[in-house]
């Protein structure tokens, strides 16, 4: 059971990662104040084999509804993403991605609506840059220097996410031998720093939390570990960039009630001092923020 001991144990153990500022910058003619508000993303997913069907768009006209309505209900970023990472899951190539994300990406860029696309195929992120995504959601390290350049090129902004293996839907098993944050670190500044060089301005750092792993089939073992890092997302925030933390399910823990479950890891990560929420559930999120921020 998570106590009040265990949180001020945590912040005895890192006093000065508590006081790390992360860069602030704009995405279009939208300011983002991180040190002093974090901020919710929302998701569509275009994938007919995405399990969360509520974010699930069939047609570029519904997708194009829910942006607009994940966007009056306060999501700052709309993340599109046009293939499902579940490991059974069919692939979707360059031409199938774009021909899904690109009239949705162009509507809701048309509207001024900041639009990021989850891909990690260099041909698609192109596109969709092109047509006014303003970031790029990046699920793979293959390639990551050609598609840096192709972000900084397009003076957008990027999620380096953390995976084990050239993407996504080619993930290693995780390594538990010692503190995952200690990898992460390593990782992130890393990838941080190549993309810095290619040119990128504006860089989020994403633990990949939502991500699916070959050997984490214990689900106690893959909660605390998502448990543990939202915790200690503060400690990667020294890194100086914003961290951008995909809220999971637990549906082994919450059943029926899985809607429930990302508001409930949103109050992890924002007492992690988390400062974007990708989530499927905006108001839901929303409400435990602004509630939260009355502390």
């Amino acid at each position: 059971m998570l106590t009040i001991d265990d949180l001020a144990a945590l912040k005895a153990s890192h006093p000065k990662d508590l006081d790390s500022r992360v860069r602030e910058f704009s995405l279009g003619a939208r300011p983002f104040h991180f040190n002093t508000r974090p901020e919710i993303m929302g998701v569509i997913n275009l994938s007919p084999d995405s399990w969360y069907r509520e974010s699930v768009c069939l047609s570029a006209d519904s997708a194009i509804q829910r942006g607009r309505v994940l966007a009056a209900q306060g999501a700052a970023i709309i993340d599109i993403g046009a293939e499902s990472t579940l490991p059974h899951a069919a692939r979707a190539e360059d031409a199938l991605q774009a021909s899904r994300l690109l009239p949705v990406v162009q509507a809701l860029a048309s509207e001024g609506i900041p639009v990021s696309v989850e891909t990690y195929l260099p041909a698609v992120a192109e596109r969709c840059l092109e047509a006014g995504a303003k970031v790029l959601n990046l699920t793979g390290v293959a390639g990551s220097a050609e598609i840096f350049r192709r972000v900084a090129a397009h003076e957008a902004a990027v999620i380096i996410c953390f995976v084990q293996g050239a993407h996504v839907r080619e993930v290693a098993d995780l390594t538990w031998e010692r503190d995952p944050i200690d990898e992460l670190h390593e990782f992130f500044a890393r990838q941080a720093a190549l993309a810095e060089r290619c040119g990128v301005t504006r860089i989020f750092i994403d633990p990949g939390l939502g991500f699916y792993y070959r050997n984490l089939q214990d689900s106690a073992q893959r909660i605390r570990h998502q448990m543990r890092v939202f915790l200690n997302t503060f400690r990667l925030r020294s890194l100086g960039h914003p961290v951008c933390n995909a809220l999971p399910h637990a549906f082994e823990r919450f059943g029926d009630e899985v809607r429930s479950a990302e508001p409930f890891f949103a109050m992890l990560a924002a007492l992690g001092k988390t400062d974007l929420f990708r989530t499927h559930e905006v108001p839901k999120v929303k409400a435990v923020l602004e509630t939260l921020a009355l502390c």
